[in-house]
This record gives C-alpha cells, structure tokens and sequence, in this order.
C-alpha cells in the first residue's frame, strides 16, 4: 500500500468520525428539546389541572345556590312570601298550634311517634289548625344534607295535598324510616322516595318522584329554613299556641305523650 493511499484512507475514516460524531450531537439535542417540552406541556397541564380544581372548590355548593335563588318555586297550599307559610287545617279553627322541627332531630321522632297521630285528629277535627315550621341546622351541627333534602321532599308532598305532607312527615319520622341523627340517610333521594312508598297519595306518584330528584323545592326549603333561623326558636321540637310555648304540665318541656299533648293542647286553647 503506498503512503498516499494511506494517507487519504485516514483522512476518510477521521471524516467518517467527526460526522458521526456530529450526527449523534444532533440527536441529544433533539431529545434535550423534546424532554424539555414534555416537561413544559406536563407543568401547564398541571397548573391547568390545579386552576380547574380551585375554580370548582369556589363554586357555591347546590344548597348554597339555592338558599340565594331569587326566584322560588314554592309548593302548592302554601301562603306567604316565597310559600314558607304553611298552615293546615279547617278555617273554621279559631286558634293555630305552630311545631317547629327537624327532619333529623331524634327528639322530634320520637314526639312524632307518641303524639302525631293525635295532632293529625284534632286537625281534622278542627280544634285547632297545625302551621309548620321546618329546621335544617343538624345539617351544620352533624354535617350533611339531609335535614335540607327531607325538608325539599316535604315540600313534594305538601304540593300534592295537606294529607300528604303530614303523611309523609309521619312516615319520616316513624321507627322504621327515621335514622340516627349521625347517619345522613336522608340526604339521599332514593331514601326519601323508599319512604314515600309507605304514603298512599305519594307511592308510584311521578310528580312527586321528579320534584324530589329534580329538587324542585329546594330553594322553597332554604328559605323555609330562613324563617325558622328568624324565629329566635333554639331547638326542636318546638310547639307554640298564640306565640306561647306549649310545655308538659309541671315542666318546662315538651309533652311527649298524647295525654300530656291533649292535657296541655286544652290548657292552651281555653288561655
């Protein structure tokens, strides 16, 4: 082999080299510059990500929107501004008994199941007429949504008619239906329709089944709930006849029983 060939066989090889060498500099600036992009799209995804999280953690909650609705459907035989006024019972009836209470309040259940069946007759017998006030503050005392749902889904069945309402009031707070307070049972719909199914005007009822998935009454029970927080009332269950407290004789509490009810309830009317 003489020198020249050798001499440019070397030259070749180290041109060779150097654009090899050039070819693979190429390539790990190619993927510097794709690494670099992936990680630029994955930080604005994620700040993208977390933007979206914090706008829906600041959206007002459905109760929220409802308790500021401006414009509220409120369930038939009711009166009063946004229909929060719901008194039952014969016209006739000279005197009203007010009964404030809570979907939740295990208090509440048990006066309902010891003396509001002896409520429901003297309404329909007329001694007196029944206007309701309902609560939804074991929502923010327990946590939950089930006073303010239950409270919607009575007023579904209030717009079916008076004899449902309290029908279905009964139903809520009977043994079998009505929960602990610490369990938010009836924050769920298909809790609140399971009951209704107990209540003749209410089972296989539609309208009713849609107000209540639909909330159609929600904002109504916000504003009911309003009236309640206005009363200067403290607890549940409440009873009220002229503006003054219906109490157990010899005590300051509720009476519990329809005999300490009926004694009280006639104290009461002939004051």
């Amino acid at each position: 082999m003489s020198a020249r060939n050798s001499k440019s066989n070397k030259a070749a090889a180290r041109e060779r080299l150097r654009e090899e060498r050039e070819r693979q500099a190429k390539k790990e600036r190619a993927r510097r510059r794709l690494v670099v992009g992936v990680s630029a799209v994955a930080v604005l995804a994620a700040a993208g990500g977390i933007g979206y999280a914090v706008v829906q953690s600041n959206k007002p909650t459905q109760w929220e929107t409802a308790a500021d609705a401006k414009n509220v459907t409120a369930p038939k035989n009711t009166t009063g501004t946004d229909g929060t006024t719901v008194v039952i019972g014969k016209p006739s009836a000279k005197k009203t008994l007010e009964i404030y209470e809570d979907a939740r309040c295990p208090v509440c259940a048990t006066f309902e199941q010891g003396v509001g069946s002896t409520i429901e007759k003297d309404v329909e017998a007329g001694k007196y007429k029944l206007k309701y006030v309902g609560a939804t503050f074991l929502d923010d005392n327990l946590t939950g949504e089930g006073s303010k749902n239950a409270l919607s889904a009575l007023g579904a069945a209030l717009n079916v008619s008076p004899e449902a309402f309290l029908q279905y009031k009964a139903a809520l707070y009977s043994t079998d239906i009505h929960p602990e307070e610490t369990k938010d049972e009836f924050a769920k719909d298909s809790y609140l329709l399971d009951a209704a199914e107990t209540v003749p005007a209410l089972k296989n009822n539609a309208e009713f089944r849609k107000n209540v998935e639909n909330g159609t009454f929600d904002a109504w029970a916000m504003k009911m709930s309003k009236v309640f927080d206005a009363s200067g009332v403290t607890g549940t269950p409440t009873l009220k006849m002229d503006g003054e407290k219906v109490t157990a004789e010899g005590g300051d509490g509720i009476p519990m029983t329809a005999a300490q009810f009926t004694t009280a309830i006639d104290k009461a009317l002939k004051a």
